[in-house]
């Protein structure tokens, strides 16, 4: 069983490396549509009706999609000043149930956020801008990210995993 977990474990980090990468190409991208739009509205006079969405929508991505690998690093906001109040063993009870409702949390919106996605596949919804891309796909972004952050608390958990 431990060696299933820890070969999920590797996985996960694998896959939350290749996200960071996808994330930082997704930050310049939306930075450089940005400027593009900037310079065709100011300078060029050419009306935009995609720029502003297709950022957002990367952003959205970015946001969502590097959730586990933060996580991984333990590098949500966490407060320090009450770790050095308390015990060891109820700081680590404290992590623990910490971590536990974290992953309730991320559970519950990650199961919402696939309702979400089915919704907008089924019902083929839009935004309500001229462009109009399809809704799935940042709920998909959405999605997937909540279940990989829900995930890697899980196997943090289960492999005992204190924060650092």
């Amino acid at each position: 069983m431990t060696t299933l977990l820890l070969g999920a474990h590797r996985a996960l980090g694998l896959l939350n490396r290749l996200l960071m990468v996808a994330a930082m190409l997704a930050i310049v991208g939306a930075a450089g549509v940005l400027t593009l739009s900037v310079v065709q509205r100011y300078f060029l006079k050419i009306p935009t009706d995609w720029q502003d969405e297709t950022a957002v929508f990367l952003l959205v991505g970015v946001t969502f999609l590097t959730g586990a690998a933060v996580q991984a690093r333990r590098g949500h906001v966490s407060i320090e000043a009450v770790s050095s109040l308390l015990s060891p063993k109820i700081d680590l009870l404290r992590q623990r149930v910490g971590d536990f409702i974290s992953f309730l949390f991320c559970a519950f919106f990650a199961w919402k956020s696939w309702t979400l996605l089915h919704e907008a596949i089924v019902d083929d919804q839009t935004t309500s801008s001229t462009w109009g891309p399809p809704l799935w796909i940042p709920y998909s972004a959405m999605a997937a990210g909540m279940t990989l952050v829900a995930l890697q608390l899980a196997l943090q958990a289960a492999l005992g995993e204190k924060a650092k």
